[in-house]
């Protein structure tokens, strides 16, 4: 027979019914704090459980086991491994802008250090934490059942203070989560208070008030816009940075930090530091102690050459010593989470205030009509003396005086005459005044003494008083202006006693910190090896040498894992300052943009890190090109200047022009820069203005000079007769500005078997410097080259012998400039372009020079211009002739490229040759 009992339910509808249920139980009894007192339930319940065993100041501490104890078996049955946690959180003053308990023993520390066992520790309440009960004795909050109905417990506390604005909370819920920032004390009562005087008040108006979050660690915030965001709408990040300061110690400087972000543990940034200087990413810093006793103080000690502004920036950049605080201000609000701004949290707490108030009043009133009919029962037994005496004394039993003390009346008159308060109370009916079961019994425990004159009089004043306390509490009751006042009243009183100076100061906007912030401009050299590692260095790490040294020791070089017989080595080099911006052109025709910061810093000799870690590149891309672009402004929108162009020229001689602005809307995993058919690839790029004449130059030895734009033009030559230069005209079809998608057009015609190296801007105040795989250069003016259309083979400008080896790259250069030269095996050698042991000027049909001694089967893998020394320390830019920001430069001295091979390498002076079209 089926059980009537039973019924089939949906195992879907059952889970969810239960899931829902338990969300609620989460959300309603756990983890979210009341908007009234800021309060969780399990704080609620601790701290009643020391009010129920009178820990309030200056009592005696009790030990936390006996509080964990209590109330884990009276109100919160989750046991005393979990409440004590909760209760040492009351008490750190690192975590609570003001304690509710006052802790006596090892509490932890803001290091993350655990506190000692309960047994151990002792703990009683604050005055502010018992101020959150105050006159919860006065019917002010409901009681209910505790979880096995012995008991009652509160619903809620009275709340003296708004503890939920003034100490903030976290919790996590189910589905949802708060974290509220604590703010100052003073602050938050002033807010109240205006708030009460004008409840239309603005948010602006709030905010002169409430200046923002108040975190016990003190600290810094950075701008406002967060704060006004999350006093709004109740969700923002406020971005906080700790207290650092910069002191000189003997000839070195350190940085002491003495106040850290809320919620951030001491002892894990000060890890964080450690490793960042042992892993070199800020390889500045030589040492960190930590000298905290009860404050904070951590010392970071810097080398002797570092600069310690650049060094605390990175230390807010990659450490918490700056932090995002996350505001989401979600509380229970009539049993149901609800998300506040700051004007509405307030408004909650006053309306709660209010009830309690009024409650209160009430409460006390009815004490006060308590007491009034018992002094009046004694004021007219004590009028009618002889006659009270009488009846009791003729009475047989106490019931019996009680019925003849009942029946005993007097006239209203005779009352009045006694200063009786005349009430609308069962004592009166009609014209008489008739005593109440309670006045009858306050009348038999009337004792001897109290009939005396004194006694008498001492009745009749405390009746006048209370008679004055209850017309108080009726005005109050009728007068919602007193019921606010009292507020206020209380409030402030609260605030003059235990507020304090807010330890939190707040920043301008102004001051946040950019990438452009955290390094000084130094100037670095960039490596990248064929393989794909690139580095950059300190040009101070390379030192000048003469022309034919043998070089420094330059880029370790790692062997292929795809071909190990093959060595890898450097296959571009160029140098740039470490603000600018860097634009890598791919052999496929793709572009990425990086800062040359984010490049890994290593030493000369160091094999640097995979270009792959920088940018997405596919399989079969590597990189072709590389401009470098000075930064300029905050969003850096000058540096995608419209007269500007980007010219590019691949392997089989096409070239294509695009405006540099249409590169302004980069991704971090690049953008298409200009088609390329199969077989073909990128060789070069360079910045122009639209008019520049620039020149091509094949790996065979070819170079072809045309202009840029359409139309006859005066170009500069070199009279053949005397030797001079001289103006001539010269026409050109032009390179026709194309968008990023196009292919482009035909630049130089190479031979079967050869192909373009180099592209360069023609500069007549330069020269063109052509280098053989060899080690072998020259230099010529631009002059010498007659200017053609494009579409042409060009003119000779090295003869290109086995002795000389295949021309590797070319290159406008000045006297002032300086050269590094790197070879397949990783040698480097700086030299400079001018100077008696520089690189000689010649004819087109000159031989050229040698500029470095090669070992046996080592070749020039790449040539670029380095800073000079005067520029390496700020001085003199504009006279070097190098990259550096701020000049306009041609588009050639802003990239440096080169497509490496390996052939023979030998030492030597070719012959002269002759030019051939």
């Amino acid at each position: 027979m089926q059980d009537s009992n039973v019924r089939p339910i949906s195992v879907a509808d059952e889970v969810k019914t239960s899931f829902l249920d338990y969300s609620m139980s989460v959300i309603i009894s756990r983890a979210l704090p009341d908007v009234r007192d800021g309060l969780k339930p399990s704080q609620r319940r601790i701290l009643y459980a020391m009010h129920e065993l009178s820990l309030y100041p200056p009592k005696k501490h009790m030990k936390c086991a006996k509080i964990a104890g209590d109330t884990s078996g009276n109100y919160h049955p989750h046991g005393e491994a979990v409440i004590y946690p909760t209760l040492v959180h009351m008490g750190q003053e690192w975590a609570m802008r003001e304690t509710l308990i006052h802790p006596q023993g090892n509490f932890g520390s803001v290091e993350g250090d655990p506190p000692a066992a309960m047994r151990y520790t002792e703990a009683r309440m604050t005055h502010l934490g018992g101020s959150l009960m105050q006159d919860m004795d006065k019917d002010t909050v409901d009681f209910v059942p505790n979880y096995d109905e012995r008991l009652t417990e509160p619903t809620v506390f009275p709340a003296a203070f708004p503890n939920l604005l003034v100490n903030g909370g976290t919790g996590i819920a189910v589905g949802m989560a708060t974290n509220m920032p604590p703010h100052n004390l003073v602050e938050v009562v002033s807010a109240v208070c205006a708030q009460i005087d004008n409840p239309e008040i603005t948010l602006a108006e709030l905010m002169t008030h409430i200046k923002g979050p108040d975190f016990p660690t003190g600290c810094t915030i950075l701008g406002t816009s967060g704060i006004r965001e999350y006093m709004e709408t109740g969700h923002g990040s406020v971005r906080i940075r700790g207290k650092a300061e910069i002191v000189q110690n003997g000839n070195r400087e350190q940085i002491v930090i003495t106040e850290i972000p809320f919620n951030v543990n001491r002892a894990d940034l000060e890890k964080k530091i450690a490793e960042l200087a042992n892993e070199k990413i800020i390889p500045e810093i030589a040492g960190i102690r930590n000298e905290s006793d009860e404050n904070s103080r951590l010392v970071v000690d810097l080398k002797k050459d570092a600069r310690a502004q650049v060094v605390l920036n990175n230390l807010y950049k990659h450490t918490e010593l700056e932090s995002s605080f996350s505001v989401h201000m979600l509380a229970i609000d009539g049993n149901r989470p609800r998300v506040f701004g700051i004007k509405d949290a307030i408004g909650c707490y006053i309306e709660h205030r209010r009830e309690v108030v009024i409650r209160r009043t009430k409460f006390l009133l009815g004490k006060a009509e308590v007491q009034a009919e018992k002094l009046e029962a004694f004021l007219l037994a004590l009028g009618h003396l002889d006659d009270f005496i009488k009846i009791i004394r003729d009475s047989r039993n106490r019931d019996e005086a009680r019925a003849n003390l009942k029946a005993y009346t007097f006239s209203i008159p005779t009352a009045e005459h006694l200063g009786i308060l005349i009430r609308s109370q069962p004592s009166i009916q009609g014209d008489r005044y008739v005593f109440t079961d309670k006045q009858v019994d306050d009348i038999l425990e009337l004792r001897l003494y109290q009939l005396t004159g004194l006694e008498r009089d001492k009745v009749k004043a405390e009746y006048d008083e209370i008679l004055a306390t209850i017309k108080d509490l009726l005005e109050i009751l009728a007068n919602e202006i007193r019921v606010l006042t009292i507020i206020k009243d209380e409030l402030r009183v609260i605030s003059g006693k235990y507020g304090s100076e807010r330890l939190t100061s707040i920043q301008a906007v102004e001051g946040e910190i950019q990438n452009i912030d955290l390094i000084p401009n130094d100037p670095a050299v960039v490596t990248m090896t064929h393989f794909g590692s690139i580095k950059r260095t300190n040009t101070r790490e390379y030192t000048l040498q003469g022309r034919g040294g043998k070089g420094l020791r330059g880029m370790e070089t790692r062997q292929s894992a795809d071909e190990e017989d093959k060595s890898d080595f450097v296959e571009h080099l160029f140098s740039a300052h470490l603000h600018d911006f860097l634009l890598f052109f791919t052999n496929t025709g793709r572009m990425f943009v990086e800062r040359v910061h984010a490049i890994p810093e290593m030493a000369r000799t160091g094999k640097g890190r995979s270009i792959k870690n920088l940018l997405d590149l596919r399989p079969e891309e590597k990189i072709a090109a590389v401009l470098t672009l000075q930064a300029v402004g905050a969003e850096d929108e000058a540096m995608w200047a419209p007269d500007k162009y980007v010219l590019f020229a691949t392997k089989d001689g096409t070239v294509k022009k695009t405006a540099l602005e249409e590169f302004k809307n980069y991704r971090k995993g690049g953008i298409i820069a200009l088609k390329i058919d199969e077989g073909n690839e990128l060789i070069d790029v360079v910045l122009t203005d639209g008019s520049n004449e620039i020149c091509l130059v094949t790996r065979e030895g070819m170079c072809l000079r045309c202009s840029e734009a359409a139309g006859t033009y005066q170009a500069l030559i070199v009279d053949s007769e005397t030797g001079e230069l001289k103006e001539t005209s010269a026409s050109s079809s032009g390179i026709r500005a194309m968008g990023r998608g196009a292919a482009g057009v035909t630049g130089i015609r190479p031979e079967e078997g050869d192909y373009v190296v180099a592209l360069t801007v023609v500069d007549h105040s330069a020269q063109l410097l052509v280098v053989s795989e060899r080690g072998l250069g020259k230099r010529t003016p631009f002059a010498e080259y007659r200017p053609t259309n494009r579409g042409g083979k060009g003119v000779t400008t090295m003869n290109v012998t086995e002795k000389t080896g295949k021309v590797i790259t070319a290159m406008a250069v000045h006297d002032s400039d300086e050269l590094m030269l790197m070879t397949s095996k990783g040698q480097s050698v700086r030299i400079k372009v001018g100077g008696e042991k520089g690189i000689r000027e010649t004819g087109r049909n000159a031989q050229g020079v040698k500029l470095m001694n090669l070992n046996e089967g080592e070749t020039i893998q790449d040539v670029a211009k380095v800073m000079t020394d005067t520029e390496v320390e700020g001085e003199n830019a504009e006279d070097s002739g190098a990259v550096s920001p701020g000049a306009e430069l041609p588009a050639d001295e802003a990239s440096a490229s080169g497509a490496a091979s390996e052939t023979e390498a030998s030492q030597g002076e070719p012959p002269a040759s002759e030019d051939s079209e």
